[in-house]
């Protein structure tokens, strides 16, 4: 989530969640190039799933969509409530949870970290960390769950047993070295790789490198590039897709120890409009769209954007890093592969 919304309009949206969404005509091999979703249901972020399954969390009342990238259909996977919003999703493979950032006084919302079974929609635990400022984005690796406070230099950690219990509290870990707090939203986007974590800041088109046991955060050294106003994150391997509000995705090729990384290229497409987060799978690339300068409503059309993997349309039909695939040595990717 990149900017303050306009939460009482939003929360007045009426929302048509019973129908499944439609989908564009197919775009590669039986994907459709746009899937629609409910109207009015204000998305924010995305996540993929087993198979071809799909997340997309609002901002209304924190409802949870779930889909199918094949088909394009879909229904309400878990009802919102008064209260709430659904910002950042991460997909726990190993236990099959689906972990929500839940806002917080500035991005309005409860300010809630909430996991539900990604199966059934069952909300499992909820969250409430003291002293937050505005959750994210969410990212899990097998020893913890991470989320970004876009409002305070933090991050808050949930651990995770090794015997697949939810522990009862979550801790916060301050954020020092290089990042400089400003106003607006600063931490977005985070992902995690051998033990480091990767995070955006939106208010200054930086990537810092954090270390997950200090809170010491490197910038990124990206050869004087800056990044515009980052989003949502998505890394494969060492390639890392970075969402932007000016509707485009840039490509960059991050260095071996995530501490430098060379800009490929931006992807784009006419169906974008500002979007927010992206998922990989079935071998491309799938952007939701925030829509944030549109008046939001009842009526108010939102979708999901397919984008190829390769800024080469050519390699497009068969992707570049397939979604369950890993690097040799890679301990620990975002949502835990």
């Amino acid at each position: 989530m990149h900017r303050f919304l306009p939460f009482a309009a939003l929360l007045a949206c009426s929302l048509g969640l019973a129908l499944p969404a439609s989908a564009a005509p197919a775009g590669g091999p039986h994907l459709p190039t746009r899937i629609d979703l409910p109207n009015g249901f204000v998305p924010e972020g995305i996540e993929s799933g087993r198979r071809t399954t799909y997340f997309v969390g609002s901002l209304v009342d924190g409802a949870i969509w779930r889909g199918d990238l094949r088909t394009g259909t879909g229904a309400v996977f878990a009802p919102g409530a008064p209260g709430r919003v659904s910002i950042g999703i991460a997909y726990e493979a190993r236990r099959d949870r689906l972990w929500v950032a839940g806002g917080g006084p500035a991005l309005s919302g409860a300010g809630d970290v909430r996991v539900y079974d990604a199966s059934s929609g069952a909300l499992l635990a909820t969250y409430q960390p003291s002293g937050v400022g505005g959750l994210n984005d969410v990212t899990v690796t097998r020893r913890a769950v991470y989320v970004t406070d876009s409002a305070v230099a933090q991050l808050v950690v949930i651990p995770l047993p090794a015997d697949g219990s939810l522990p009862s509290t979550a801790t916060t870990l301050p954020v020092t070295g290089d990042l400089v707090q400003t106003e607006g939203v600063n931490l977005n986007g985070i992902v995690a790789r051998n033990g480091v974590l990767l995070a955006a800041q939106y208010s200054t088109g930086k990537l810092f490198r954090i270390d997950r046991t200090t809170g010491v955060a490197d910038e990124v050294d990206l050869g004087g590039v800056n990044l515009g106003s980052p989003d949502g994150l998505e890394l494969r391997g060492r390639k890392l897709y970075v969402v932007r509000s000016d509707n485009r995705v840039t490509v960059l090729r991050m260095g071996r120890r995530m501490a430098s990384g060379v800009v490929l290229g931006d992807l784009t497409d006419p169906g974008l409009d500002f979007p927010s987060t992206a998922t990989v799978a079935a071998g491309r690339l799938w952007v939701v769209n925030l829509r944030y300068f549109t008046l939001p409503g009842p009526d108010t059309p939102y979708w999901i954007t397919q984008l190829p993997l390769s800024l080469d349309p050519a390699k497009a039909p068969g992707g570049e890093t397939p979604r369950d695939s890993q690097d040799p040595g890679l301990e620990e990717v975002e949502l835990a592969r």
